[in-house]
C-alpha cells in the first residue's frame, strides 16, 4: 500500500515560554554527525576506521509578517544584553505538521534553542507587499517524535 507524502503548507509552532505567532515559514535544520576516523598501527589493511563522531544541528528559521507583537525581537534583545545565561534566553519548542484533515502528522522537538539572527525585509514606499521578519534560532538537540 502506498503512503502519500504529507503536505508542508499546514503547521503548528509553540515555543516555551509561549510565543504567540503565526509563522508563514519554518526550516527544520539539518542534522550532521562529524566522523572521526582512526587507525591502529596494527591494522591488516592500510585503511582508516571510521567512527559516529559529534552531532551537530543547523538552525530553525521562523518567518513571520510584522505585526505589533514584540515578543520575538524581546526574546532576541534579552540574549543581546543579557546573553544565554539569562533566565528564559534557552528555550525548547515543537514544529507540528498537519495532515489533510488536520491531525498531527509529524512533530520536531527542538532543545536549548536561542536567537542568533534577527532580520527584517526592507521598507519601500512604492511597495505594497507585507513585511517578514526572520528569527533564526541555534538548537543544541533535536528529535523527530511522530
Amino acid at each position: 500500500m502506498a503512503t502519500d507524502p504529507f503536505r508542508g503548507f499546514r503547521f503548528i509552532v509553540d515555543i516555551t515560554p509561549k510565543v504567540t505567532a503565526s509563522f508563514s515559514e519554518v526550516t527544520i535544520p539539518d542534522v550532521t554527525i562529524d566522523t572521526v576516523e582512526y587507525r591502529e598501527g596494527k591494522d591488516k589493511h592500510p585503511n582508516r576506521r571510521r567512527f559516529s563522531g559529534l552531532t551537530s544541528y543547523g538552525t530553525v528559521s521562523l518567518r513571520k509578517g510584522i505585526t505589533s507583537s514584540r515578543e520575538l525581537y524581546l526574546w532576541h534583545h534579552l540574549v543581546v544584553t543579557l546573553g544565554t545565561s539569562a533566565a528564559n534566553a534557552k528555550r525548547n519548542g515543537t514544529i507540528t505538521l498537519l495532515d489533510t484533515d488536520g491531525s498531527t502528522a509529524a512533530t520536531w522537538t527542538f532543545y536549548h534553542a536561542f536567537p542568533t539572527h534577527l532580520s527584517s525585509t526592507g521598507l519601500n514606499a512604492s511597495s505594497a507587499e507585507i513585511m517578514i521578519e526572520t528569527l533564526e534560532l541555534s538548537i543544541e538537540r533535536m528529535e523527530r517524535l511522530k
